[in-house]
């Protein structure tokens, strides 16, 4: 099946009884260039995707089941943007191993679609090998079942791939002795501490110090709404990246 530029673009939503599919649904609903023609929740048939005739899956489901809603997509030649967490590299590396076999087929894995929060990691990550100190305190509602967020992770990711490659040495911490947990988890050598509290939706703040100064750079959702820009941005791009792409700052010029 060819898609014409002219078409709007099929989308099937997944996930879309949650509160980010629910905001995806009204979002590709309002989108001028598309067109919802499915929105599965949990125990609906994956047929239905196929059935409707999508061309891309936005999938904000569960971990237990992103990975075969996405091997779902790939093996049926549709273009899949993910917001669900719990991708590890092994994950990562199998997907990889499967789009090798489908390589028109493009996925998009973002652990944020805030088109801020993407940015101001990326500026983060720039700054950072600037400065001799770097630390990250992100906060969320008390119903997000992961820490850290996964948002924390790729920005300590992208701050530790920075350092090295500048050959900063890590950041200095005298700490001898600790109650558990009170200097927070390490993600490639970035200490990350994680804040849960009512009232809160995801905040990030990345904290860089040096000799008599601190940058601080905050990113705050207050609602998300916020996220459907980046999810909207995804679906239409994906299908000019094929393969993997994770991170959508994959999708962004910026000139760095």
């Amino acid at each position: 099946m060819t898609e014409q530029l002219s078409d709007p673009k099929l989308v099937a939503v997944l996930g879309a009884n949650g509160r980010m599919g629910a905001e995806a649904v009204k979002a590709v609903e309002a989108a001028p260039d598309m067109k919802l023609v499915a929105a599965l929740g949990r125990g609906d048939s994956l047929e239905q995707v196929t059935a409707a005739g999508a061309r891309y899956i936005v999938d904000l489901t569960v971990p237990e089941s992103t990975e075969e809603n996405v091997r779902f997509a790939v093996e049926h030649g549709i273009h899949a943007v993910v917001g669900t967490t719990g991708w590890d590299a092994g994950r990562l590396s199998a997907l990889e191993s499967l789009l090798a076999a489908h390589p028109e087929t493009g996925v998009l894995i973002a652990p944020n679609f805030a088109l801020g929060s993407v940015l101001a990691s990326a500026f983060a990550a720039k700054a950072s090998k600037y400065f001799e100190s770097v630390e990250i305190i992100e906060l969320h509602h008390p119903d997000k079942v992961d820490a850290p967020s996964g948002t924390s992770v790729r920005t300590a990711q992208l701050i530790a791939a920075e350092r090295n490659a500048a050959q900063v040495p890590p950041s200095p911490d005298a700490t001898t002795s600790e109650l558990p947990g009170a200097r927070g988890c390490e993600v490639d050598g970035v200490r990350v501490h994680s804040v849960r509290l009512r009232g809160l939706v995801a905040h990030q703040e990345v904290l860089l110090g040096g000799a008599g100064e601190q940058l601080t750079l905050r990113h705050d959702s207050f609602d998300r709404a916020s996220f459907m820009p980046g999810v909207l941005l995804g679906v239409r791009n994906v299908s000019a990246h094929p393969g993997l792409t994770v991170g959508l700052d994959g999708y962004l010029d910026l000139g760095l």
